[in-house]
């Protein structure tokens, strides 16, 4: 495995990263900025990201483009459409996601739910939105009676929850990776005693193992992406296990954090903090892995 990014994926990475920070909401009340919205959606749209599957990408480059748009809170649809568009790529005019324990997920302007059952493939509509914790997320409904629209071999759907939990892996850390951003850059600013609070140890400590965690996940997971393609089905699975509980644990921890090192203002409605461990949360349900399914044991 060579763990360096070609110059196409660093690109990639680049311009996803540019999105997120210049049309990602900077605060709660951007979460509310219709106009802002749209011009992301409209942005989004026309890069294809969507359809990346179906454009020959391979994992590592789902979960670069995943990963950024966590950091950035991006909160037009992704994830949902990028794992539809792995199943059964763009064929028709509808705008589709996928559905997980009959809940369709990431659904904002979805027409139709993809649900794995078994080896079928069956579709519904999405209908009625739900409430949620997550912010900048829409789950909805499916209604009506699944129809079957194909079947899956063994590899092929092996091959797909791989991805999925590789992508909502690549969210949780780059939900980590913001929420320690903001947490340093209010450490850099707030002062108590005439000093920056960063400049305490019990402040930096904190932010170091928070950092230290985001530099286990990104090694974690950079594995877990490299095997959905490279390695047999049953492995890719379990590297996307693995990595989906480390980068679940470190994202809660570090998103803690943030609120803590916020202090009293980390607890308040405005603050980015519990933005990002609402969406670190949701992330860490989609697609869930217990300790009992992997067979190493994790400190």
């Amino acid at each position: 495995m060579d763990v360096r990014l070609t110059n196409e994926q660093r690109q990639l990475r680049d311009a996803a990263a540019k999105l997120a920070t210049e049309l990602g909401p900077g605060s709660v009340a951007d979460l509310d900025d219709a106009a802002r919205a749209a011009r992301l959606e409209k942005v989004v749209d026309t890069t294809g990201w969507r359809a990346l599957r179906s454009d020959g990408a391979s994992g590592v480059e789902v979960a670069l483009v995943a990963e950024e748009f966590g950091r950035g809170l991006v909160d037009v649809p992704f994830l949902g459409p990028v794992l539809a568009d792995d199943l059964r790529g763009q064929i028709d005019g509808q705008r589709w996601t996928v559905a997980v324990d009959g809940r369709a997920i990431d659904a904002l302007g979805a027409d139709r739910a993809l649900m794995v059952s078994g080896d079928r493939l069956e579709a519904a509509t999405v209908g009625d939105r739900l409430p949620g914790a997550d912010l900048t997320r829409v789950d909805a409904v499916v209604t009506g009676k699944p129809e079957p629209i194909g079947e899956l071999s063994d590899e092929r759907a092996g091959r797909w929850f791989a991805l999925a939990l590789v992508a909502t892996t690549a969210d949780l850390l780059g939900t980590s990776r913001g929420a320690q951003a903001s947490a340093v850059e209010y450490a850099k600013i707030r002062e108590q005693y005439g000093h920056a609070i960063g400049s305490y140890q019990a402040v930096a400590h904190l932010l170091a193992e928070s950092q230290a965690l985001i530099e286990g996940s990104v090694s974690v997971l950079r594995h877990a992406a490299w095997a959905v393609d490279e390695l047999p089905v049953s492995e890719a699975i379990q590297a996307a296990r693995i990595a989906k509980l480390y980068c679940a644990r470190a994202a809660r921890t570090i998103c803690e954090t943030a609120i803590q090192v916020h202090g009293g203002i980390g607890n308040t409605w405005e603050c980015l903090a519990h933005v990002y461990l609402r969406r670190a949360l949701t992330s860490t349900e989609l697609f869930p892995v217990r300790l009992e399914e992997i067979d190493c044991g994790l400190s």
